[in-house]
């Protein structure tokens, strides 16, 4: 079956997914966390052939971290999914009740966007994180990882499908791309693809943008910052920058660009050289910076490199106007920092820098679905329409307006014989 095929066939379970219980949906993941621990063997030998082939290959350390599905992630894994089951269904809400006229009445309720079609990079954990969210929410899905984990994929997916479908749910609830070859057709199928999630580089998501006329949504880079404020508390500034960059340096919100204030520059970049080095950071500069610590010299265009990897890019500047005129030119509006005791400072930050997620005082790597209790993500969104930021089960929804009335007619509130008097219940 190809993937027109398959999406075809999504398309036409969908609405029985779409009304599935919330009971059978939560059925349907504890049944998948199950069959995961069930089948931790099979999954660990086909991620170390993966991960041979990948090293065979010549990757770069920081994507083979990536690539590794070991038991710390198997059973991240399965908390993730186990608290997704935990949250409360998001199908059916109602955000409106009202009635029109006397009879006629209307009410706008939560529904699944249909048949989203994922493109994700090689990581497995992905793949079960998506698949269940989508579960959850009522959505069918189109799952396509990356090439290097292929071997991992497969086995991911034949576990977690044949465990929804044992649990009740249909057989168009997810299929699965397994060739690179397979993502042009996929762009093709916009009559039964209703949405598409690319994840990676900046021109893989441009090309997808550009190639289908499928919506699309996601994020193409992850180049967030940290400012530390003439009012920073330097302990707290150094322990948030480490944990930003070195917790997990190969992910979309760890820290790549750090400005310093010309204030505390001559006192703090020292501390912060000391301790990235310790860490086992390479760290470039500005002029400003090279001089201070005698780190490797950037120029403009440096700063607008994601490093995904245990390297940063560090600058001065003279106020916090000028750090958030450069984090809202250099930065992919992903997730943006300022460490301050200042409370105005932190509110003109929060107002002032443009990205989907703003913080004060704390690591950038808090910008994650599961982390914000969301029950994971299918990935972050860095545009300005809903949703934006983690994208969790409630922006994996869309909404529908649903009419009652007794035998009403346009035509008397035409002529003027009928009127509205739009009461809310």
């Amino acid at each position: 079956m190809n993937i027109t095929e398959k999406a075809k066939l999504l398309k036409k379970d969908s609405p029985k997914l779409a009304s599935s219980s919330i009971e059978t949906r939560n059925k349907a993941l504890s049944h998948i966390a199950e069959a995961l621990k069930n089948n931790a063997a099979p999954i660990f030998e086909a991620n170390k052939q993966d991960m041979e082939a990948a090293e065979q290959s010549g990757i770069a350390q920081a994507v083979m971290k990536r690539l590794k599905f070991g038991e710390d992630k198997l059973r991240s894994s399965i908390e993730g999914i186990e608290s997704l089951i935990s949250l409360p269904d998001p199908l059916n809400i109602v955000s409106l009740k009202r009635q029109l006229d006397e009879g006629l009445t209307l009410t706008r309720s939560t529904c699944p966007i249909g048949v989203i079609g994922v493109i994700f990079e090689a990581r497995p954990d992905a793949l079960i994180q998506i698949s269940t969210l989508c579960l959850k929410s009522g959505n069918c899905c189109i799952l396509k990882g990356g090439s290097e984990t292929k071997r991992t994929n497969k086995v991911l997916f034949d576990i977690i499908f044949k465990a929804a479908v044992e649990a009740g749910l249909p057989e168009g609830c997810m299929a699965q791309a397994e060739e690179r070859s397979e993502i042009s057709e996929l762009l093709t199928c916009d009559k039964y693809v209703d949405l598409l999630i690319p994840r990676g580089s900046n021109s893989f998501v441009r090309y997808i943008m550009d190639n289908t006329r499928i919506t699309v949504m996601g994020h193409a880079d992850g180049i967030c910052h940290i400012y530390v404020d003439k009012q920073a508390d330097f302990d707290m500034a150094l322990s948030v920058i480490v944990d930003a960059k070195t917790q997990y340096s190969a992910v979309c919100n760890a820290v790549e660009t750090v400005l310093v204030n010309s204030e505390i520059a001559d006192t703090f970049l020292p501390l912060l050289s000391e301790r990235l080095k310790d860490a086992g950071v390479r760290m470039n500069g500005d002029s400003k910076v090279a001089q201070l610590i005698g780190c490797n010299e950037i120029d403009e265009n440096g700063f607008k490199k994601e490093y995904l990897d245990k390297e940063i890019s560090l600058k001065v500047v003279d106020s916090i106007d000028e750090a958030i005129e450069h984090i809202n030119s250099y930065g992919s509006h992903h997730t943006d920092c300022i460490i301050t005791s200042d409370d105005n400072a932190k509110d003109y930050f929060f107002n002032m820098v443009d990205s989907a997620n703003v913080y004060c005082n704390c690591s950038t790597r808090f910008a994650d679905g599961y982390r914000y209790g969301f029950g994971a993500e299918v990935g972050i969104s860095t545009g300005k329409m809903p949703p934006r930021g983690p994208v969790g089960l409630e922006g994996l929804v869309t909404y529908k307006y649903k009419m009652t009335g007794e035998g009403h007619l346009v035509a008397p509130y035409c002529d003027g014989s009928k009127s509205f008097h739009f009461i809310n219940l």
